[in-house]
């Protein structure tokens, strides 16, 4: 059997802030931006550069509901993972970016990580593993 996660939707309050925010503060790249006339939406694909992998769907929220969970979609706990390759070099980026770190880098017995908050608050590890996991 060969399974992956393709996309994990993140409820977002505008297509174009949410874009703006991770193409150029988190300089993901767009995959994919297609308005669907039939549900009055857009499909929004962004996915951080490198080898490919799993990919943002950003959904604009389409009522109060779903409004209700923008920047609080893992009930204030970490919600996604970024690996990376350098953490310092993208922990400087994104610190010029003016990315918001709520919880300073530490050495960790896997490896160096750091708590950062995306533009409506879910909360995001940037972590580089020097334990040899994935």
């Amino acid at each position: 059997m060969d399974q992956s996660i393709a996309h994990i939707a993140i409820v977002v309050r505008d297509y174009d802030e949410a874009i703006d925010f991770y193409v150029n503060k988190l300089r993901f790249e767009l995959l994919e931006d297609t308005y669907q006339p039939e549900q009055d939406k857009r499909w929004v694909i962004v996915r951080p550069t490198g080898n490919g992998g799993t990919s943002l769907l950003l959904a604009r929220a389409s009522n109060e509901h779903q409004a209700s969970f923008i920047g609080n979609q893992a009930g204030g706990r970490v919600f996604l993972f970024l690996r990376t390759d350098d953490f310092w070099r993208d922990h400087a980026a994104m610190v010029e970016a003016g990315i918001t770190f709520i919880r300073e880098p530490k050495q960790a017995d896997y490896g160096i990580v750091a708590v950062f908050e995306d533009l409506y608050g879910n909360l995001w590890d940037l972590v580089e593993f020097t334990d040899g996991r994935p």
